[in-house]
């Protein structure tokens, strides 16, 4: 994403859970180009602690990026375990559920999944500023020491597939490439299973995934094997939910941001719950509640692929060029807004905003900044970001699973 640019939209949003293919290749995808390692080359020996990925917030594949986390996917051909590929610059969000990767950065020949009538099946995912079109593949799938085979991925702007529905294509800007899109692809590891779940296993409205020929593409249902998975949900162990840990950084911001993402709650001695307050969120939409200036937002939710705080506020918005979006006060302000889960609990959320242009005139090669916020254009809904992140260890937990705090699904921290 360009530098400044506010980006809302690692966020899919689902219905019930989150609101033409010119040249089809119906047997695998396998496209080359730019970023990520492109050479193939076999897993790496898993760490000392297997089920902990290194994290870190810096400017990105394309040099732009602030506020945005990436870890690296080892992908193999399934059943292989020579066939692989090491991709770096993987954003981690946590309001969206499944891995996405750019074509132009995948050398891999994968199967591409098929739909229920036998054609490839492609997917329009949509995010609040954008979509990315693609076919959905299967690949075996390593994070850190944690793996799953089969899991179902998209790969995204496959230049095999290009005819995009007007359904899709209608619903914002195309981010299909890596300048585009931030980062060489996306992992999706927030509550729920399937990044559609049980509303497209039943119904083709809304229209996210797509049967196409060499001339059209039609929505169809899709069973949620079918579906691109969160790859959390799939590993042998450590599989009900993960933990993002990032170290507290000053409120003028910092070059860059190291942290860890362990996998599992409760499963093992490094991810044990304590003292956290837990929040449930809705098992539909995975929202949860935030009171703030007086209002009760109902949609909110926790976002680790939000590279600001969003929000509606009086707070003056930034006027410079390429800041459109963010809110750029006088002088910092600080705020405090209420969480409160589905079950009731509350935790108090203390943030402060400084101005985006003060920030990236003061420090213009800073890629974390605590301090950035903007506007929110999803009605009663605050978005906390990347921000909310840094000094916290937050814990998210999957539908369907339990842990010694409780059942998911639920953050806490």
């Amino acid at each position: 994403m360009a530098k400044g640019q506010p980006r809302m939209g690692t966020a899919l949003l689902r219905l019930l859970r989150w609101s033409a293919c010119v040249a089809v290749c119906a047997s695998a995808v396998s496209c080359g180009g730019g970023g990520g390692d492109l050479a193939p080359s076999p897993p790496p020996p898993p760490p000392t602690s297997a089920n902990v990925a290194d994290v870190i917030v810096d400017s990105g594949p394309s040099n732009t990026s602030v506020n945005t986390l990436f870890t690296s996917v080892t992908l193999c051909v399934p059943g292989s375990t020579t066939d692989c590929q090491t991709i770096d610059h993987i954003q981690i969000d946590t309001a969206s559920f499944g891995l996405r990767i750019l074509a132009p950065v995948l050398t891999l020949s994968l199967p591409v999944q098929t739909a229920l009538d036998g054609n490839p099946l492609v997917e329009c995912t949509q995010f609040a500023d954008g979509y990315s079109w693609g076919p959905v593949a299967q690949a075996d799938v390593q994070i850190a020491g944690e793996s799953a085979p089969s899991v179902a991925i998209q790969v995204i702007g496959d230049p095999n597939f290009t005819n995009v529905p007007a359904n899709c294509s209608g619903t914002g800007a195309e981010e299909d490439t890596v300048a585009a899109f931030g980062a060489n692809g996306i992992l999706g590891i927030g509550v729920f299973a399937q990044d559609c779940g049980p509303q497209c296993v039943s119904s083709t409205s809304p229209e996210f995934y797509y049967s196409c020929t060499a001339l059209t593409c039609q929505a169809t249902l899709v069973p949620l094997a079918s579906q691109v998975s969160n790859p959390v949900s799939l590993f042998a162990t450590d599989n009900n939910g993960s933990i993002l840990e990032l170290p507290s950084i000053p409120s003028e911001g910092a070059l860059s941001a190291s942290g860890s993402l362990i996998f599992g709650v409760d499963t093992q001695a490094n991810n044990a719950s304590g003292n956290e307050t837990v929040l449930t969120v809705d098992p539909n939409f995975g929202y949860l509640t935030a009171v703030f200036n007086g209002q009760s937002l109902s949609q909110s939710f926790i976002d680790a692929g939000s590279n600001g705080n969003y929000f509606d506020s009086n707070i003056a918005p930034c006027s410079a060029a390429g800041l459109s979006g963010f809110y750029c006060p006088t002088g910092t302000q600080n705020l405090t807004a209420t969480m409160q889960g589905v079950n009731g609990m509350m935790a108090t959320v203390n943030f402060s905003v400084t101005s985006a242009q003060v920030m990236f005139d003061n420090n213009p090669s800073f890629t974390a900044l605590p301090e950035l916020a903007g506007t929110n254009p999803l009605p009663g809904s605050f978005d906390f970001g990347l921000p909310f992140y840094y000094g916290r260890r937050v814990f998210t937990v999957l539908e369907a699973q339990t842990t010694a705090a409780g059942a998911g699904p639920y953050i806490a921290f």
